[in-house]
């Protein structure tokens, strides 16, 4: 396995502290889910976009580690550097329904369970929560450069 720069993925507490935080029914929009937007290219957008990504860049720059600045899940796959192995608070990328397609999901890696993935993650039931993912889904690990 790689060395990796930080022991400790300081991170994981930032993302940790926004558990619960959920999108709102339709015709409102939770204010925080458009603060995650704000460092990505759909700055602006409401709760009812993807917002995957956005939680883990706007998760990154709480601690001063620039992110990919995209809303799309895959553009963290040519961020950092790639891991092996997964090590806890690693950025996980999955394929959501091609896997050759552009939709992908990523959160933050928490731990293998019976044949899945479990992350951390926003947008995952319309929340920041953990939840588990098929580990055939999985594109790629990532940490910061």
């Amino acid at each position: 396995m790689q060395s990796l720069q930080q022991p400790f993925a300081t991170w994981m507490l930032v993302a940790a502290g926004e558990k619960g935080v959920h999108t709102f029914p339709p015709g409102q929009s939770n204010p925080r889910v458009t603060a995650y937007h704000a460092g990505t290219n759909i700055a602006g957008y409401d709760d009812k976009a993807s917002w995957c990504s956005s939680f883990v860049n706007w998760t990154l720059a709480q601690v001063g580690i620039a992110g990919t600045g995209s809303a799309l899940a895959r553009s963290w796959l040519d961020w950092g550097k790639a891991l092996d192995e997964p090590v806890p608070g690693c950025i996980v990328v999955l394929t959501r329904d091609d896997p050759t397609g552009w939709k992908g999901h990523v959160g933050f890696y928490l731990r293998h369970e019976a044949g899945q993935i479990v992350l951390l993650g926003g947008n995952q039931l319309d929340c920041v929560c953990e939840n588990s993912y098929p580990a055939d889904t999985l594109l790629g690990y990532r940490w910061p450069a």
